[in-house]
């Protein structure tokens, strides 16, 4: 059985992929707790396993909880640049998780970090490159950072703020 904000954030995009419809938080498949928060929803394909979108915010934007998960869910299905928008005949092939940010903490160095369970954040200027923790083929610290610079525009000697995150993670 999905989680309550898994069945949200899945009616979300099925509601805007097959009618154009913006699903109301009111309209939630299953009551939804907690405070608003950044929350990044993350698709993948059933069969292979292979990403198919994630978009997120790393602070809440949003009143609710549950409007987040809304709008980050259309958004990583129809709104992420790497991949085109998902299809209605790709709906039933989805396998969804949503991950719920605790506050960012900046750190003084990457020996504060641990992939499988912090987040990362770099940022220098107004560059910043995210990285939710414990993502397959990401094992160690080095390999975390370096993805998130390059998400930033980063090169691998530029000078970075550094900020570790939690997740509640659910699927």
């Amino acid at each position: 059985m999905e989680h309550p904000l898994v069945q949200l954030a899945r009616a979300a995009i099925e509601a805007y992929v097959r009618q154009g419809r913006h699903l109301r938080p009111a309209d939630a498949p299953a009551a939804i707790e907690g405070e608003p928060a950044g929350a990044f929803v993350t698709l993948h394909t059933r069969a292979s396993r292979e990403l198919r979108g994630c978009i997120g915010t790393i602070a809440a934007t949003e009143d609710t909880l549950a409007q987040e998960v809304i709008n980050n869910a259309i958004s990583a299905a129809t709104r992420d640049p790497r991949f085109p928008p998902v299809t209605a005949d790709e709906l039933a092939d989805l396998v969804i998780d949503v991950s719920v940010l605790h506050p960012p903490e900046r750190i003084a160095s990457e020996a504060e970090l641990d992939p499988r369970r912090y987040g990362v954040i770099v940022q220098h200027g107004w560059r910043r490159g995210l990285l939710l923790p414990d993502i397959e083929g990401i094992d160690d610290v080095a390999t975390q950072v370096r993805y998130a610079r390059l998400k930033a525009g980063l090169g691998p000697d530029e000078p970075v703020e550094l900020y570790r995150f939690k997740v509640e993670k659910y699927e």
